[in-house]
């Protein structure tokens, strides 16, 4: 706690693209304040720490000695996060981060088993989640209106190869010992975490992945097909070599259908349902009333190490995404249906 009675929080790495963004989230927050920043590369870390109005620290283990760190921001490079956070944890610092939790499920259960141990706050920024379309899909799928899930097809994709968005310290993204894969990696922790949420435990999973630009040399274009321990369906189709069209998440039951796409005014939501009534008419419904939005998950964090609030995303969700990211990785690698 900062001697002013706010939650003083290091921030540790501006490797990720979003890690300015998390950092004026930190700034703007009324319970929080900036206490220090330690970056792997000493040049990007000391500038920020400058802009900020920080202190910057060469050692990992020295900001984490700080008593007036309650909590550590995390957007380092995805390969570097296992020591991190497993360091953090046994220093007692809550803890939030970007995605992936880990590379391998290995390192998942270690920093899993870390956090339990330590008793600390942990999120993962999974920002899908709050989001009231994707609540009210849990929803549809929790009350049971569309009968027994067949198939989710969720794709999610943009033009980071085609255009070669990273570069200097952002080049990590696109080599693998660093960052764990390419597109899928990245940008597909949105919709894996999503699918992995709807339906469960996976059983198997095969994949096709490529590199189809050569901008990096790392998948920018792959897609996964997972059978889950309910017998759904899953097709997960990542890019980065998309230039336009839609990402739709298209969910079929028994019972009926949900689509969700982005239109101009918002998400667009289909529903059809043998379980939800419209009388004598028939056809799709367009949901006027979701559910609220939830908090963010960095306010939702603030709020459980401050009350303890409840949060609605843990350490075993991003355990489980992980999981489920290796096993489509070495489906596709190896050339062979991968087991969980």
């Amino acid at each position: 706690m900062t001697p002013e009675g706010k939650f003083g929080i290091a921030l540790l790495s501006f490797a990720h693209v979003h890690a300015r963004g998390y950092a004026d989230n930190v700034r703007d927050h009324p319970d929080c304040k900036v206490v220090g920043i330690w970056d792997e590369d000493p040049t990007r870390g000391q500038d920020e720490a400058n802009k900020r109005g920080t202190e910057f620290y060469h050692e990992l283990d020295d900001i984490l000695a700080l008593d007036e760190v309650d909590g550590v921001v995390i957007n380092a490079p995805t390969n570097m996060h296992r020591d991190i956070m497993i360091a953090a944890a046994q220093a007692g610092k809550h803890i939030f981060t970007e995605k992936s939790l880990t590379i391998t499920t290995a390192e998942a259960t270690e920093v899993l088993n870390a956090v339990q141990d330590a008793n600390i706050k942990f999120m993962i920024s999974f920002p899908s989640r709050v989001r009231p379309e994707i609540l009210f899909a849990k929803k549809v799928i929790d009350e049971g209106w569309l009968g027994d899930v067949t198939l989710m097809r969720a794709r999610i994709a943009h033009m980071a190869a085609l255009d070669k968005w990273f570069s200097g310290g952002s080049l990590w993204f696109g080599e693998e010992e660093k960052a764990g894969g390419g597109a899928f990696f990245d940008l597909g922790c949105h919709r894996v975490d999503i699918m992995r949420w709807f339906l469960g435990d996976p059983s198997s999973v095969v994949t096709q992945m490529q590199n189809f630009s050569g901008a990096y040399d790392i998948d920018d274009n792959m897609v996964s097909v997972v059978k889950f321990r309910n017998n759904a369906l899953g097709i997960l189709d990542v890019s980065w070599v998309h230039r336009n069209g839609p990402n739709p998440l298209e969910i079929y039951g028994t019972e009926g259908y949900l689509g969700i796409d982005v239109a101009p005014n918002g998400p667009r939501i289909q529903l059809v349902s043998t379980r939800v009534s419209m009388g004598d008419l028939s056809g799709y419904v367009i949901p006027s009333q979701l559910p609220a939005a939830l908090p963010t998950p960095l306010n939702q964090w603030v709020s459980a190490i401050k009350d303890g609030t409840p949060m609605t995303i843990n350490i075993f969700d991003g355990w489980n995404l992980v999981q489920l990211m290796e096993g489509c990785y070495i489906a596709g690698r190896e050339g062979r249906e991968y087991l969980f």
